[in-house]
């Protein structure tokens, strides 16, 4: 049994050729190696409109992510209970400290990756 012709609309007959400079072209093809998908994918998703697959995200940066989102929330818990008097002026430093050298070693991670 043969396979069914496709349909006409679904045929890729046209060939388009597109000359780009080197710095484009490294653009184009690291944001396609980014998404896991081929250049020529790359640019009918673009042109066309349609969405582009999600980048994936390592699970180190992941983690990274997690961090830095609970530093957000620390640093407006903090904030909240400074604007409402709640701690004295000496333990916020210490937490503030704290967060501190936490986002230190985010960065120092970040940069020796």
């Amino acid at each position: 049994m043969a396979r069914p012709k496709k349909d006409i609309e679904a045929l890729k007959a046209i060939r388009v050729n597109v000359r780009m400079t080197v710095n484009e072209y490294l653009i184009v093809s690291g944001n396609a190696a980014t998404l896991g998908i081929d250049i020529p994918d790359y640019i009918r998703k673009k042109v066309s409109g349609r969405p582009l697959p999600r980048t994936k995200v390592t699970p180190e940066d992941r983690r990274l992510f997690v961090e830095l989102s609970r530093i957000g929330n620390n640093i407006n818990q903090l904030t909240k209970n400074s604007h409402l008097r709640m701690h004295s002026p000496k333990i916020l430093y210490r937490q503030l400290e704290e967060l501190r050298h936490l986002l230190q070693e985010l960065k120092s991670n970040i940069t020796n990756k």
